[in-house]
């Protein structure tokens, strides 16, 4: 019985680094600044993209950025296959998030240059952010 629970403890675990692979393997194909985009269209520092594309990280990624993340990698079909069927396997109820989810579109946006890297990396952030908040709300009034 207590080899059960060992494996059972060591299934979702094991079932994460596999999508994690599919992802690193697809960052590793992509060009340089690739982490960052990501980092700056979820809002988030660089770490948290390093330990959500790490398969020896047990982080999870969260069912709302895997659309983006897929997005600005550009996954193939086969990328995306795989990942899903891994990612289906270890968050079987996640699923249902990602079908709910809204779909995005690309839209540019222009902002000014304030000479300063990490105050631009910032206001990327806080434009991301706040977009995300924004259609959030409006998908909301949708519903109701």
């Amino acid at each position: 019985m207590g080899d059960a629970e060992i494996h059972s403890e060591e299934g979702p675990g094991e079932l994460v680094a596999t999508y994690k692979g599919v992802l690193k393997r697809v960052l590793d194909q992509r060009p340089s600044g690739t982490r960052q985009r990501i980092a700056s269209a979820l809002g988030k520092n660089r770490s948290f993209v390093s330990q959500i594309a790490n398969p020896s990280y047990p982080t999870p990624i969260p069912a709302l950025h895997v659309e983006r993340i897929m997005e600005i990698c550009h996954f193939s079909q086969d990328e995306r296959q795989a990942f899903f069927a891994a990612y289906s396997e270890a968050h079987p109820r996640r699923l249902a998030l990602l079908d709910r989810k809204l779909k995005l579109r690309p839209h540019t946006v222009y902002l000014p240059d304030l000479g300063d890297e990490v105050k631009n990396r910032k206001m990327d952030a806080v434009v991301g952010e706040f977009l995300q908040k924004l259609a959030h709300i409006m998908t909301e009034d949708d519903k109701s």
